[in-house]
């Protein structure tokens, strides 16, 4: 990988970091998404869905909830964006199993939008048992199966394939991989930081910032921009754009958990490898790039069209949601001390605010009228208060 993107650079000259990251990340043959699916213990980094269970049955709860929120409709699709192994989508299910009477007269289906062929191997064996089909090349999913709770599970390469219809979107750990554009304030104004050949090392990589402004200077930062240093991910604008009009046009709603903040931070660009930080220029290809997802520019990037909630912390959201009641319960019906130790040790893991408690957010896209009832000309007594959104009030036991 690493030569390959030296001839490049020697061809065409400095690169922007976005393109870095997606060559480093998901290049057809080298790229680390691409080639591996190295999630979990063995892997570069831990996910929350695969450190405990309670974290997964708590979203398919507020899914639930939402669902009950909006009238029950007749059907939704949980549409997940970049699944990982599928843990937090079988977890999902399990709750939609366990309320399977709820759920009775309302028509569920999943639908996975992956780019990865080995990450969707891998969810097509945990979520079917890998009972799954190849679809036509000429339909939008590239493969579909059934879960072993029944339900129709279909992949998709992107997320403007999944059909219209009311939808519950997820986006867990997925923002934080899109690629990026990082910008730096200068006396002569802004410049991007761009990757080149450190012509002091061979075969060795280097920032440098562009010598005058870029067209992504131009376009990505904004004129009342009071950070020195600042990173663009404009393809999460443009996801989060699309998720926020089919919100807009079909109704459902959206769950984005991921590290980040509300416009705050300036440099968050790292690698992982082996569950350690790792330099982003070394050995591209072989570690996980993350940067940290900024709230405020996806919350501009609605456009209006939706109403957010957050980001909230996760140590937040997870007790509002009832994580205390969860353990409680789930500690009573384990026998072993083993068990029992996973259970206090995922808690922790989640919960601790120097573990993922307060760097990992959540936030929510949801259609007006969920927050703010339209105003009613003759009816105004006839107003029944809205349900609280689940996850951001405190939980209030009846």
């Amino acid at each position: 990988m690493l030569r390959h993107l030296l001839l490049k650079l020697r061809a065409t000259g400095p690169v922007t970091v976005a393109e870095y990251m997606r060559e480093a990340l998901t290049n057809p043959g080298q790229g680390y998404y691409t080639r591996r699916g190295d999630i979990g213990e063995g892997g570069d980094f831990v996910t929350s869905p695969e450190i405990s269970q309670i974290f997964g049955e708590l979203i398919g709860i507020w899914y639930i909830s939402e669902w009950i929120a909006m009238g029950k409709p007749k059907a939704f699709q949980l549409v997940e964006l970049g699944p990982g192994r599928g843990t937090l989508t079988d977890d999902i299910l399990r709750v939609f199993k366990q309320l399977a009477s709820l759920l009775s007269k309302c028509d569920v289906s999943i639908h996975l939008v992956e780019v990865s062929p080995k990450l969707s191997e891998i969810q097509a064996l945990m979520l079917t048992g890998g009972k799954v089909q190849s679809n036509p090349e000429d339909e939008s999913a590239y493969m579909k199966g059934v879960s072993k709770t029944g339900i129709p599970i279909f992949w998709y390469r992107d997320v403007q394939d999944v059909p219209p219809g009311f939808s519950f979107y997820l986006a867990h750990e997925f923002f934080d991989a899109l690629p990026i554009h990082k910008f730096q304030r200068t006396e002569k104004g802004w410049r991007e930081v761009l990757v080149d050949i450190d012509p002091e090392v061979p075969d060795q990589l280097r920032f440098v910032l562009s010598p005058s402004s870029t067209p992504a200077t131009e376009n990505f930062i904004q004129s009342e921009e009071t950070r020195d240093h600042v990173e663009v991910c404009p393809e999460a604008g443009v996801i989060i754009q699309r998720l926020a009009c089919r919100i807009e046009k079909d109704g459902g709603a959206a769950l984005v958990a991921d590290y980040g903040h509300d416009g705050t931070k300036t440099d968050t660009f790292r690698g992982f490898r082996n569950h350690k930080l790792h330099d982003v220029l070394r050995a591209p290809g072989t570690a996980d790039l993350t940067a940290d997802v900024d709230f405020s520019y996806l919350r501009k990037m609605t456009q209006g069209r939706t109403a957010t909630l957050g980001p909230l912390k996760q140590q937040e959201f997870l007790k509002n949601m009832g994580i205390d009641l969860r353990l409680q319960v789930l500690l009573q019906n384990s026998d072993d001390t083993a068990t029992r130790e996973q259970l206090l040790h995922s808690y922790d893991m989640l919960m601790n605010p120097k573990k993922m408690g307060d760097c990992f957010h959540f936030f929510a896209l949801l259609p007006h009228h969920r927050l703010v009832q339209p105003e009613r000309k003759h009816k105004p007594e006839s107003k029944s208060p809205l349900a609280p959104v689940a996850g951001f009030g405190e939980l209030l036991l009846q």
